[in-house]
């Protein structure tokens, strides 16, 4: 176990007190996890749908954003953290108010950089949006602040 997948046990269980964001931004957290993937049901509320009903691509980034890094956490190493450097999304259907399974799988791990990528799917199934990211990894010392609020996380 490293501090990464401690966390993702805590949120999975519901123990784990979510970073302010996650909630501002009513993100939610995941349902499951596996070393290399991360899984989710997401359910959108009223006040995020635009003027159409549809739901609006930016917060599908964050969402994303979100996804992608819990991924990278089911690798990382103990004694290292990781950031985003790169997101790209892609939207292939409208998404409208209704639940979506949202899953992210690490496809690719070198020394410095975890690539993920996501699905966003309707509860018929219809693939509405993908997400890919790449997440650059450096040791812990580097990052002497990160380094301390993982520290206040155990």
């Amino acid at each position: 176990m490293t501090w990464a997948t401690d966390r993702l046990d805590a949120l999975k269980a519901g123990t784990a007190n979510p970073p302010p964001i996650v909630e501002t931004l009513r993100l939610g957290l995941i349902d499951d996890w596996g070393e290399g993937w991360v899984r989710k049901t997401w359910r959108p509320v009223p006040e995020l749908a635009t003027a159409d009903g549809s739901l609006f691509g930016g917060y599908l980034a964050a969402l994303a954003d979100q996804i992608l890094a819990f991924a990278a956490m089911t690798v990382v190493p103990g004694d290292q953290l990781y950031r985003t450097v790169n997101l790209q999304m892609n939207f292939l259907k409208v998404g409208r108010d209704g639940p979506l399974a949202i899953e992210a799988r690490v496809v690719a791990q070198t020394r410095r950089l975890i690539t993920a990528r996501a699905e966003f799917r309707r509860k018929d199934g219809m693939l509405i949006a993908e997400a890919t990211a790449q997440q650059i990894v450096t040791p812990f010392d580097q990052w002497p602040v990160e380094r301390a609020a993982v520290e206040g996380l155990t």
